[in-house]
């Protein structure tokens, strides 16, 4: 296969003309799409968390890599976190229409192999039915997690929202982002449908040892707006800029190294 090479900021889909794309297409049809939301993640934290994460790994994952990377999406699926002021939800159904209509101008220029770079939990989803829509049009999406993905390559780094593994990562990216003032501050875990009836993960509450999900805003549940429930192994104030660039590195040099065998995957076989 012939090696086709821009300089590395061009290998963002806003920066190429035409040309490139169609040059690029004549010898490879994987594209990358960072998707994210605006959202809270505590006081300590900015609204943009689950967008700059994805945005700043491929921006080093640009640097290893010869691969499309189309605009970052910048809103998501994040009904349940409506409430916090500046969080925007396109909802579940809301989001999987835009990702559709970006995937499907992309399949029709000629891209087959579409990989998200995630960054809200509450997307995948969306996520997944844009997948099976592509997989049925002969084409394949990968979903990468960036956090969970991170967690299991190094499970000191597993973490939960707003918590020390998500704030490390943005301190990799900018420290000044981060309001230090209110890292010490805690959940603020309330028990808001009944005691006897305790709030547990998200929007589960824990009955005799089992978890039952109750929709609702966690606002009702927190005012600070970051979640790991009484994960000892997750407090904001283990996070380290260090540790932040170095996850943030990894997960590029993992989807890096994903791509090359993504890459691989012969379509004729999907189908």
């Amino acid at each position: 296969m012939a090696e086709f090479r821009l300089e590395v900021d061009k290998m963002f889909l806003e920066k190429m003309n035409y040309l490139d794309v169609e040059k690029y297409l004549k010898t490879r049809d994987t594209v990358v799409i960072p998707v994210g939301s605006i959202e809270n993640h505590g006081k300590h934290m900015p609204l943009g968390t689950d967008t700059m994460i994805p945005h700043r790994i491929a921006e080093l994952y640009s640097a290893m890599s010869d691969t499309v990377i189309a605009p970052t999406v910048n809103y998501g699926a994040t009904a349940d976190i409506v409430g916090f002021p500046g969080t925007i939800s396109l909802g579940v159904e809301g989001l999987r229409a835009l990702l559709e209509r970006i995937c499907d101008q992309l399949y029709d220029y000629g891209f087959r192999h579409f990989i998200i770079l995630n960054g809200h939990g509450g997307n995948s989803k969306s996520i997944t039915e844009v997948g099976h829509h592509l997989y049925a049009k002969g084409a394949i999406l990968a979903n990468l997690n960036w956090w969970l993905i991170a967690g299991e390559l190094r499970p000191e780094w597993k973490g939960g929202h707003g918590g020390g593994e998500e704030t490390a990562a943005v301190m990799g990216i900018d420290p000044a982002l981060i309001h230090t003032e209110y890292l010490e501050e805690g959940e603020g875990i309330r028990n808001d449908v009944s005691n006897e009836l305790p709030s547990a993960s998200w929007m589960d509450v824990n009955f005799k040892g089992g978890s039952v999900t109750i929709p609702r805003p966690i606002r009702s549940i927190t005012d600070n707006g970051w979640l790991t429930h009484g994960m000892s192994i997750d407090p904001p104030t283990k996070a380290t800029q260090a540790w932040g660039v170095e996850m943030l590195n990894t997960m590029a040099e993992y989807m890096r190294d994903f791509t090359v065998a993504f890459d691989k995957v012969a379509l004729s076989k999907i189908k």
